[in-house]
């Protein structure tokens, strides 16, 4: 039996209060994540994303949303851009010998996450696809997306030094 994870991606937005929440957007990628592990019933489910103000991470917010009794969840809670998503999530499937993840996100992130996640986890042999809720996007969302796509290739070359140390004392 192939053993696989979901590997859902945090977003979050300051809030009236002043304290940062995950997005409406990412409360429908948790929903999203949920009717696929009812679906795929994967051993594995990850939570990542940071605390922007060191209050509540993006990843324990979404775990609270969570209905879903089965299978290991874990919070990855240091992340904060997609590049650490994916080079912080990689140990937690690597030494669960995950061979399928799906990555669960907003559409308009799937394009960065697909460029970061396959790139460094199809170096690792894991096949990886994604999903994401079908919602349009905003006009802000498409602007903040195109922005940070302008700055993957230098996140990428940080990610692949983070996990330069973890791969060495694997092999």
């Amino acid at each position: 039996m192939e053993r696989s994870a979901l590997v859902v991606l945090g977003s979050s937005r300051r809030h009236r209060s002043g304290a940062y929440r995950i997005s409406a957007a990412c409360r429908r990628v948790v929903a999203h994540a949920a009717r696929l592990a009812e679906r795929l019933e994967p051993q594995l489910v990850v939570f990542s994303g940071w605390a922007p103000d060191g209050g509540s991470s993006e990843a324990e917010q979404m775990r609270a949303l969570w209905r879903h009794p089965d299978g290991e969840l874990i919070l990855e809670e240091t992340a904060s851009t997609t590049a650490e998503n994916a080079a912080r999530t990689l140990p937690l499937v690597r030494d669960r010998d995950i061979e399928r993840v799906v990555v669960v996100c907003t559409p308009l992130h799937r394009y960065r996450a697909r460029w970061f996640f396959r790139h460094l986890y199809g170096a690792h042999g894991i096949d990886t696809t994604f999903e994401a809720p079908r919602v349009l996007p905003t006009p802000s969302s498409f602007m903040w997306e195109l922005g940070a796509m302008t700055v993957r290739s230098r996140q990428l070359r940080a990610a692949e030094e983070e996990l330069k140390g973890w791969t060495d004392s694997r092999e």
